[in-house]
């Protein structure tokens, strides 16, 4: 439980530390060139991760309670796999998403009714007039920026041939990257930690298999 406390927690800290020093700096569409290839550049999205939108009103509502009930789900599985001493791989990848799911929603549900908007002007923390949005309805916020190669494919490429390429083109946070590193290494490593798991479970059903017996053999006639 303190390794997963451990991911949460630091994971949170740099998510909201630099969505809260990019909102309170800087204006949408404003952007610092770290180097020709990372760069930081402040927007906004009301959806998914890497910049996806589902809906409007309805679609955002929707979307934040998901979140909230996604977070729940998720939270309960990390607690079930670190009872039932699950590999500490699993139980990091579990923490990554559920951190990053955390750092999101946080946006979502907060960040409309505490700050003002940021078209053209960098934002106030709780304003007197009131935030850009309402509890639930608040906007993720989105910083990095990785426009690693560029380009036109060649015209022989099937579909796209001859258009303009950019990768990476989505700009994304913290939250995020948590989420995609959790579930890419599940991915990754999926058969060492369900496999782990399994014989675990194995173990335990014939240690109390032996119990059982051994206590049959004491038990008086």
């Amino acid at each position: 439980m303190k390794k997963a406390f451990i991911v949460i927690f630091l994971v949170l800290l740099a998510d909201q530390a630099l969505k809260l020093w990019v909102k309170t700096s800087m204006f949408l569409g404003q952007e610092y060139h770290i180097t020709d290839w990372f760069i930081i550049h402040f927007t906004e999205n009301n959806g998914m991760a890497f910049g996806m939108e589902l809906g409007k009103e309805y679609g955002k509502l929707l979307l934040s309670v998901f979140r909230l009930a996604a977070i729940g789900a998720i939270f309960y599985y990390l607690f079930k796999i670190i009872k039932e001493k699950a590999p500490n791989g699993l139980i990091i990848c579990i923490s990554l998403i559920l951190a990053g799911a955390i750092g999101n929603i946080l946006d979502s549900v907060f960040y409309g009714a505490v700050f003002s908007s940021s078209y053209h002007q960098i934002a106030e923390f709780m304003p007197e007039a009131g935030g850009y949005s309402s509890l639930l309805y608040g906007k993720v916020v989105d910083m990095l920026y990785f426009p690693l190669i560029s380009g036109y494919f060649p015209n022989w490429f099937p579909i796209w041939g001859g258009e303009y390429f950019m990768f990476f083109r989505p700009v994304f946070n913290i939250a995020d990257t948590s989420i995609s590193f959790g579930v890419g290494f599940i991915i990754l490593f999926q058969k060492k930690y369900f496999a782990e798991t399994k014989n675990d479970d194995i173990n335990t059903e014939e240690d109390e298999e032996q119990e059982k017996k051994e206590v049959e053999f004491t038990t008086p006639e």
